[in-house]
C-alpha cells in the first residue's frame, strides 16, 4: 500500500510538472521594430549612448574625430551633413560606425532612420 502511494504521488507530481503547456509566442508577443513616433530622447538618444558616446570614442570629454554625440546638437550636427546615417549603415565613402564591431541592428537603423525622415526633433 505505501509503495502504491508514493507510486501515485510521485505519478502526480511529474503530472503537474511536466504538462505545462503555453505558447512563447502567446505569453511574449513580438511587437517588432516599431519606428513610428520615433522620439530623441526616448528611442535616438539611448541608442547614441550606448553605441556611439561611450568613453573613448564620441564622448564630451575625449571625441573620436571631434564629433561629440552627448547631445541633441552633437548629434543633429551629424544628420544634417548625412554622417550619421552614412556611417552607422556602413555606406561607401563614410568611416563605418560603431568602429571595429558589428553594425548596429536593422531596427535601430531604422529607428534612426525613422527619426531623421520626420525632421531629426529634440522631442
Amino acid at each position: 500500500m505505501k509503495r502504491l502511494l508514493t507510486i501515485c504521488t510521485g505519478i502526480f507530481i511529474a503530472t503537474l510538472t511536466s504538462c505545462y503547456y503555453d505558447k512563447a509566442a502567446e505569453l511574449y508577443p513580438d511587437k517588432g521594430c516599431v519606428i513610428t513616433d520615433v522620439k530623441y530622447s526616448t528611442d535616438i538618444q539611448p541608442i547614441v549612448g550606448t553605441s556611439c558616446s561611450y568613453a573613448g570614442c564620441h564622448e564630451a570629454r575625449n571625441s573620436a574625430g571631434n564629433i561629440d554625440l552627448t547631445t541633441y546638437a552633437g548629434v543633429k550636427a551629424m544628420v544634417q551633413t548625412g554622417q550619421l546615417i552614412g556611417s552607422i549603415t556602413h555606406a561607401s565613402g563614410y568611416s563605418a560606425m560603431p568602429k571595429n564591431t558589428n553594425k548596429l541592428s536593422d531596427c535601430n537603423i531604422s529607428r534612426i532612420r525613422a527619426w531623421i525622415d520626420a525632421g531629426a526633433l529634440d522631442n
